[in-house]
């Protein structure tokens, strides 16, 4: 089970009540630059400065609390982790996109001490949308110009 938590194309984060980081997978070692010895028990706002600790903090606190999942998508907020976007020649973007799911890690006596995070790239689907989007503002301009002739 730890090759596959270390291989899969999604970042897993297990959090502490405290943001102290567990378990770090490879996907985010990849991407961090940062060692999973680098980070084991150290707080995720330490190690990530840009991260607003009250705002995660209040995502985090139904997961703890209320045992439910809380999601948070690129839509929202491009990113939780600035991570650059490793397509340099095919991709536009210049970070990751990024959905987060957090769950609840609910202990044998029912309490929830830990949390993960999955993280998962979504920076194709943002740049399609973006494109997207771009090449409908465009075309709305152009029917404006032509039917204001």
């Amino acid at each position: 089970m730890a090759d596959m938590l270390q291989s899969v194309d999604v970042g897993i984060v297990v959090l502490d009540r405290q943001f102290k980081v567990q378990v770090w997978n490879g996907f985010m070692e990849s991407h961090s630059g940062l060692l999973p010895s680098e980070v084991q028990q150290k707080c995720l706002f330490d190690l990530f400065n840009h991260i607003e600790e009250s705002w995660f903090a209040q995502k985090a606190k139904p997961v703890f609390e209320l045992k439910t999942r809380a999601f948070m998508t690129w839509e929202q907020r491009p990113y939780l982790f600035k991570f650059p976007n490793y397509r340099p020649i095919t991709g536009s973007e210049p970070f990751m996109y990024q959905n987060i799911a957090l769950s609840p890690l609910t202990s044998t006596t029912g309490k929830v001490d830990f949390i993960s995070m999955m993280i998962y790239d979504m920076t194709d689907i943002a740049s399609g949308k973006k494109q997207l989007e771009a090449l409908q503002v465009s075309e709305s301009e152009a029917a404006e110009r032509k039917s204001a002739r």
